[in-house]
Order: structure tokens, then C-alpha cells, then sequence
């Protein structure tokens, strides 16, 4: 049976339509704080990823950018009211099937076609934790995951109005076309040097790379990321104000259970 998207209840707003890790759903009350006298303006996000905080803000208008194709072709299609026509199950076999499909369509170049964007919806909600990884080949390699039941929704053509003015670009963020009085929200990878987010990474370079372009826009500006001492010193040397807040994940990879600590640097607001 075919399953339309749920809505909050909270906001009326659409759900995000894929599970997406690293999500800033817990930051929208925060960024509406900031978002509302500026709600005229067009929202810019050079790293939307699942889309959590634009679907919590709900802009008339939208730029919406990020370095993985494969997302960005997913969110056109759903621009284009995506109606999903592909087998889709729990089932493991049928996992790796469509796995298999789902790079040769890499491999052909056609990673920008609607069955892409199928595939990519159904891998993303049955494999291994809603992970979205690629190997250095650029094949996608999550395993099947472990869920006892999955809903899966094949009709996304409530998403075709909402999307009819959020523009979906794949690019790095200083080739983006901004404009003076855009409001940029701005949640790169976190400055954690274990971590690597695509086959390019996201240095310490790129991290300065993105505060200077960041503090050149004439328009209002909010960055989160983790609150690392020299991500703190970065955004105040650029006359950025700091927020900080307890983020809901625990900093447990020695046992430690203590709240991990976010920033929301400000400027212009």
C-alpha cells in the first residue's frame, strides 16, 4: 500500500523523507529564534543534507546545496512530485539487488535518473542505520540493515509544491550563487579529525575556507559545529557571536556520557 508522508503536528511541516545522519532537526527551535525576523529573505544552506532544518524553518524560498549527487538528485525528483515504482521490502536479498542496480547506474553515468532516485530512497530506509557511504571507487557499500519493519512511502508529490521554489544545487559552497541579503545556515562537517564525510574530506583548510567566505556575506549568517576550541577562536577572530548548546549525543566513544557541546556562531543578525 502506498503511504504519504507524514506531517508534524508541532509546525504542519513535511517530515524529512530520509533518514539522514548528523541531522540538526534538535537545533530548529534555536535557528527559528534567528530565522523569524528574517523570514522574508531567502534561506541559503551550502550543506543541506536530510533537509531537517529546512523543512523545520518552511522558507518561501531556498538554495539549498550539497556535495553529494546522489542526495541532491533525490530531492529534484521529489521537486518533480517522485512517485517510487521499484520493488521495495525488507528483505535482504532484494537489498543487495537493488544495491547492485544502484551502481551500475554509477558505473553507466545515469545517476541522475529517477530509478537512481528510487534506489538511493530505498537503500538509505533498509540499509545498516540510514548510512550513506561509497567506497573509493564511488560505489555504494552499506550493508543491509537490522529494522524488524519499515515504512516505506512511494508517493512524495506532497513535497512537489512545498519544493517549488527551494533550488537543489551540487557544488562546493563558495561556487554557490549568493546573494547580498540571503540568510546562510551553515552546518559543515564537524571539525572531529577522525571523521571524513566524502572521498574529498573536510579539512581544517576547508573549515577556515568556509568561516572567511562565511564572514564576507553582507547578509545575516548562523554556523553550527561542534564546539571545539579552535572552532570557537575561528569564528571570534571574524567578530562572530557565540552561542553554546548541549547537543542531544553523548561524547561516548571512551564511555564518557557527558552532553556534547554545540556553537552557533552569529553575525549580522
Amino acid at each position: 500500500m502506498a503511504l504519504a508522508p507524514q506531517r508534524e503536528q508541532e509546525n504542519n511541516t513535511l517530515r524529512p523523507p530520509l533518514k539522514w545522519a548528523g541531522g540538526k532537526r534538535w537545533l530548529v527551535p534555536y535557528l527559528r529564534e534567528y530565522w523569524a525576523p528574517h523570514a522574508h529573505r531567502r534561506l541559503v544552506e551550502p550543506f543541506c543534507g536530510g533537509l531537517s532544518v529546512t523543512l523545520g524553518l518552511m522558507p518561501d524560498s531556498a538554495l539549498l546545496n550539497d556535495i553529494n549527487p546522489h542526495l541532491i538528485n533525490f530531492f529534484r525528483w521529489l521537486s518533480r512530485g517522485l512517485q517510487v515504482e521499484i520493488d521495495m521490502r525488507n528483505d535482504k536479498e532484494l537489498y543487495y539487488s537493488h544495491r547492485s542496480r544502484f551502481n551500475e547506474l554509477i558505473q553507466q553515468g545515469l545517476s541522475n535518473t529517477k530509478e537512481a532516485a528510487e534506489l538511493f530512497y530505498y537503500l538509505n530506509r533498509t540499509g545498516y542505520n540510514g548510512l550513506c557511504r561509497f567506497n573509493k571507487k564511488g560505489r555504494f557499500n552499506v550493508p543491509f540493515g537490522r529494522y524488524k519493519t519499515i515504512n516505506y512511502i512511494r508517493d512524495f508529490s506532497a513535497y512537489q509544491n512545498l519544493f517549488r521554489n527551494w533550488e537543489f544545487m551540487c557544488a562546493d559552497f563558495e561556487d554557490m550563487p549568493i546573494q547580498p541579503d540571503d540568510l546562510i545556515y551553515a552546518d559543515p562537517p564537524y571539525d572531529v579529525e577522525f571523521t571524513q564525510y566524502s572521498k574529498q574530506g573536510f579539512t581544517w583548510e576547508d573549515q577556515v575556507r568556509l568561516a572567511e567566505w562565511l564572514a564576507k556575506h553582507p547578509g545575516p549568517v548562523v554556523l553550527s559545529n561542534q564546539a571545539t576550541n579552535r572552532i570557537v577562536l575561528l569564528y571570534e577572530d571574524l567578530s562572530f557571536s557565540i552561542r553554546y548548546l548541549d547537543a542531544p549525543r553523548m561524547i561516548n566513544c571512551t564511555g564518557d556520557r557527558t552532553p556534547a557541546k554545540e556553537v552557533l556562531a552569529v553575525r549580522g543578525m
